[in-house]
């Protein structure tokens, strides 16, 4: 379409596919689970500075489509959380308020990295945190990641709300100032919604989402199936149930840390 030669299938007929092929109108069925990949890690340094052995764990959770009415209270929450490595050189722009820097980050120095993300497909989407440390501290990851994910139900701050807000605005007006941006931004809308819409529109809903939208959003989240991915040596991962029960108990408390504290 975009070039005067005629395409290659025509030139060489064995390459086309003359097959009929429907294309698949069924919607996918979010299951939840979880995936272990057992493997060592303690040598992966390519260069001669070693790097540290690392276990890597993510938790999803069933978030919405592009089309629902909470798409945009997610990608809120996803600011709101934020994350990245242990050490990020920059100020507060680079996310340093946010509660996985403030509540995890900073506060655990075995914690290597911590990152949000909200994935979002035509039907449905997946709210995650991917998290690595070394492996002996995988037991004290899984906790904190379980206790910021059943926080998010939790107490949301005027301030950091609307930091997460202006944030957003930002970076989706900054990405929109390259060209490139633009084109693939309208392509992606069409392909997913059948129009686009224009920025002012995404502006004016990520200025109207409250507290209010993120606790519901997030209430609603935590009571799919988590989605688990563990990679590295698992000895100290916790079972999937008791990561099921965790994010079912409002401080997202292991069960075997909760039978801790009640004899501490």
């Amino acid at each position: 379409y975009f070039v005067d030669r005629p395409p290659i299938w025509e030139k060489m007929p064995t390459l086309a596919n003359n097959r009929n092929i429907e294309v698949d109108q069924s919607v996918s069925q979010y299951t939840g689970g979880i995936i272990r990949e057992e493997a060592d890690l303690s040598d992966v340094s390519l260069g001669p500075n070693p790097l540290p052995e690392l276990a890597h764990l993510v938790i999803g959770l069933e978030s919405v489509g592009l089309q629902h009415s909470d798409f945009v209270t997610c990608c809120v929450l996803n600011k709101m959380m934020g994350g990245g490595g242990s050490f990020s050189a920059g100020g507060p722009g680079k996310g340093m308020y946010t509660r996985l820097y403030t509540n995890v980050l900073n506060r655990y120095h075995w914690m290597h990295s911590a990152t949000a993300y909200n994935h979002a497909y035509s039907d449905s989407g997946l709210f995650c945190i991917h998290a690595s440390a070394h492996p002996s501290h995988l037991g004290e990851l899984t906790q904190v990641l379980t206790r910021e994910l059943t926080a998010m139900a939790g107490q949301v701050g005027k301030e950091e709300l609307e930091r997460a807000k202006v944030q957003l605005q930002s970076m989706l007006l900054m990405n929109l100032e390259r060209r490139p941006v633009v084109f693939e931004d309208i392509a992606l809308q069409v392909l997913a919604t059948g129009k686009r819409l224009q920025p002012d529109y995404y502006m004016e809903l990520i200025k109207n989402v409250t507290a209010d939208d993120i606790v519901r959003a997030s209430g609603q989240m935590l009571r799919s199936k988590p989605s688990i991915a563990a990679l590295g040596t698992l000895d100290r991962l916790p079972s999937l149930s008791d990561m099921e029960g965790a994010l079912l108990d409002k401080n997202g408390q292991l069960p075997s840390k909760r039978r801790f504290m009640l004899f501490r």
